[in-house]
């Protein structure tokens, strides 16, 4: 009996508790708290390279692709040279790789 009076009494005080425990809780490791802040924040980073990285390619495959439109001779020899292994009969063909 005593112990619900002074719960009566108390409960601004317990309540204030619990709303502060839930807040504290929800702020450090809910879905929008610190821990998933930089998770977030982290596989932002890891996108930021690889758009970095994809652009990069896609500007390298679009620089290809206008020698082979604009039929620059040198790039298609090469191309043909290391895709088919050819050469004539007087040359010397040395692998780097």
């Amino acid at each position: 009996m005593r112990l619900i009076e002074s719960l009566k009494k108390k409960k601004f005080i317990l309540f204030n508790i619990f709303f502060t425990l839930y807040i504290g809780i929800n702020l450090i490791g809910g879905e929008r708290g610190l821990i998933s802040y930089f998770d977030k924040k982290r596989i932002y980073e890891e996108l930021k390279i690889k758009d970095k990285l994809l652009n990069s390619e896609l500007k390298d495959l679009e620089h290809k692709i206008s020698l082979v439109k604009n039929n620059d001779l040198d790039y298609l020899d090469m191309l043909y040279r290391e895709k088919f292994r050819y050469g004539t009969k007087d040359e010397i063909i040395i692998k780097l790789r």
